[in-house]
């Protein structure tokens, strides 16, 4: 990531691949991995420098002239940066330090669950009990009781609160992006000669939650083959950790789950993976760092503090080069309880498929924290669609008052991560653009849906 770059180094550009020599700034960090101390001081440099120098090729010249140790400590005579380092490794006084996250045992949750083992929580200040905990609606019901001052939530989860679909509302906010992408389509191996969508009248899938993803993702694939999913399929709310066990006994045909959950029915000879969720929308939300509105307005050091953790957490996963080491760290089984080689196929994106071939996709699995509004109005248009809330809703209301862009983007930017410069954007599902700034129009183009717009 840009974010780590040298600063100091006049050679090196703070936009675009660092070298110069590779396709992307991904495939440049796979010949590059720092130290997490490191990290704080291309962070911390990389904010200073982009400040005093907003246009790069100035400060690639001042380098060039001077020598990077020269300008260094010219900087460093009017701001110290070792002081600054200081300050950013010292949020403030913490309100509380003693913390329970619930976690579901998925891959998704995996920088909320590596920031554990590999002490991202312990460098804030932080005593983080990371939960394991059995399902979402568990997670829901301990997060609205106080018992979890924070929890790995599904992206529409914190909506659904929020707005009151299916319990009372009470506001909840979504500061990060925990992953994108990172699901798939598995199917019972006994389906094989069923590929085609429109074969599959009659099946029974399981997704994890009503209020997810995987849900909406699933109706839309099936209604763009033409299937109705409440009529034509049965669609029920499943735990991830019980998917496989159904899969295997025949009470199901096939699930839209999380990984590593599809990667340990291929594991387990059980199911084959027919479509992982990018080829659905590349670069969708899945999962999230979500916390009562309560928590974040009256333990604001202590929020900052867990998110800081959170984001670094995911700053390091974003690198390939960490991947294997991030699997060994969250398979045992106080996490997730998988075969090392099951996450590592999620996290490498070098998989076996079920149907007897080896796949390789590097982007199976990305963690991105910006929580983009237009997320929250597509999956709104969802619920809508089916009938999950009903009449007016204020879009972008709802949508920035609970997918924390803004304050996201003050804690990326304190960190040193690089934030966009807008809340929104367009993007497309299945080859059919959405526009945030048109989600009843979007919304009315569906000919399948529950009820009407």
């Amino acid at each position: 990531m840009s974010t780590f770059r040298n600063p100091f180094d006049p050679n090196v550009k703070l936009n675009g691949c660092s070298c110069g020599r590779h396709h992307s700034q991904a495939e440049h960090d796979q010949a590059e991995a720092l130290s997490e101390e490191a990290m704080l001081d291309r962070v911390v440099e990389g904010a200073v420098m982009r400040a005093l120098f907003p246009h790069d090729e100035t400060r690639r010249n001042f380098i060039r002239a001077v020598g990077a140790s020269t300008a260094m400590a010219a900087i460093s005579t009017f701001l110290p940066l070792g002081t600054v380092k200081d300050a950013f490794a010292s949020p403030g006084p913490l309100e509380k330090t003693k913390l329970k996250v619930g976690f579901i045992p998925i891959t998704c949750a995996t920088p909320i669950i590596m920031a554990h083992p590999l002490g991202y929580y312990s460098k804030q200040g932080l005593d983080v009990e990371v939960v394991k905990t059995a399902g979402w609606a568990v997670i829901r019901d301990k997060s609205l009781a106080k018992e979890y001052d924070a929890a790995h939530m599904l992206s529409p989860m914190p909506l659904a609160i929020s707005i009151g679909a299916g319990s009372n509302p009470i506001p909840w906010t979504m500061p990060a992006v925990e992953n994108i992408n990172g699901q798939a389509i598995t199917l019972s191996v006994k389906h094989k000669d069923k590929r085609d969508p429109k074969a599959w009248k009659g099946f029974k899938f399981a997704v994890p939650f009503d209020y997810s993803m995987h849900n909406y993702l699933l109706r839309y694939y099936l209604a763009e083959h033409g299937i109705d999913p409440d009529t034509d399929v049965q669609i029920r709310a499943v735990p991830p950790p019980e998917m496989v066990a159904n899969l295997r006994a025949g009470n199901i045909d096939g699930f839209l789950a999380p990984d590593p959950v599809n990667q340990r029915a291929v594991y387990d000879g059980v199911g084959f993976i027919h479509t992982l969720t990018r080829d659905i929308w590349e670069g969708h939300p899945c999962c999230a760092f979500a916390a009562s509105k309560e928590f974040v307005t009256t333990m604001p050091n202590t929020y900052k503090a867990l998110l800081r953790a959170i984001i670094s957490a995911t700053a390091t996963a974003s690198n390939p080069t960490n991947r294997k080491q991030i699997a060994e760290a969250i398979a045992p089984a106080n996490y997730l309880n998988q075969p090392v080689t099951v996450v590592e196929q999620v996290l490498t994106g070098t998989y076996a498929d079920g149907l007897g071939g080896i796949q390789k996709v590097p982007g199976r699995i990305g963690f991105e924290p910006f929580p983009w509004e237009s997320f929250a109005v597509w999956i709104l248009t969802q619920m809508k669609r089916w009938g999950q809330i009903k009449g007016d809703i204020d879009y972008q209301k709802v949508a920035k008052e609970v997918f924390l862009a803004t304050d996201a983007a003050a804690l990326m930017k304190e960190v040193g991560l690089p934030v966009p410069n807008t809340t929104t954007k367009k993007f497309s599902v299945m080859k059919k653009e959405f526009d945030p700034a048109k989600p009843e129009e979007y919304l009315n183009s569906f000919k399948i849906r529950k009820v009407s717009a």
